[in-house]
């Protein structure tokens, strides 16, 4: 009678599915940090728009019910999308939150978004990144 010994490792595949390999698997390296709240609240906001124009969703009250989250916040979280397209992307693209929480809301920039003038909201948008800056070391 032959034994052989080998070391067996089980990795996951495709879909989840476990794989037997003589290799480990290769680990792939995550960012320390996470995505702040407000940029992933901005690209909620995108895509709920694109849905309503796409004809996906009829209008926000249908989004809310959808989400079982209430119509007043749904329609907080679209007014996001009124915010200057510069000003979107930056949110879009802010650092990841290292430790500690998030340094902006979406709560202060309600009055950002209430704001018509591209210019006032550009201006409102380097106020507060200016006051986060001062505040984080």
């Amino acid at each position: 009678m032959i034994t052989v010994k080998t070391k067996v490792y089980f990795n996951r595949a495709a879909h989840g599915r476990k794989t037997i390999d003589t290799q480990p698997a290769a680990r792939t390296a995550v960012d320390p940090g996470r995505v702040p709240r407000i940029s992933r609240l901005m690209a909620l906001a995108i895509h709920f728009d694109e849905m309503i124009r796409a004809g996906k969703v009829a209008n926000i009250s249908e989004i809310a019910r959808l989400t079982h989250v209430t119509q007043p916040r749904i329609t907080q979280l679209m007014n996001l999308c009124h915010l200057a397209p510069d000003i979107q992307e930056e949110i879009l693209f802010l650092p990841l939150v290292m430790r500690g929480r998030d340094p902006i809301h979406e709560h202060m920039l309600r009055a950002a978004t209430s704001m018509a003038d591209w210019t006032h909201q550009r201006r409102r948008w380097s106020e507060l990144r200016s006051r986060v800056s001062a505040v984080q070391p």
